[in-house]
């Protein structure tokens, strides 16, 4: 909810993001995806060719990577790619 002092911009759904976050060794490329706001994302995985189309048919912003300290302390710093090696609380 936004308070009266700081009006909420509206999102800006023709921005589309991309943050690398690996390649396979078979190919694919491990991406998070997102529109208008970059820190609401979903994971993706695509062959380097799909991938490449994919970025260029978006017309993507690419982000830079992500600093895996700031992530990993919080309670919410895994990703679904994690869930086979993580235990959680």
């Amino acid at each position: 909810m936004a308070s009266a002092s700081s009006p909420q911009q509206p999102m800006d759904t023709t921005r589309r993001f991309v943050r690398l976050r690996g390649e396979r060794a078979n190919g694919f490329v491990e991406f998070d995806f997102a529109i208008g706001e970059p820190e609401i994302f979903i994971e993706m995985i695509l062959g380097r060719e799909a991938f490449a189309e994919f970025c260029a048919a978006n017309r993507v912003e690419m982000l830079p990577a992500q600093e895996a300290d700031a992530v990993k302390d919080s309670d919410w710093g895994w990703r679904l790619a994690d869930a086979t090696q993580i235990r959680f609380k």
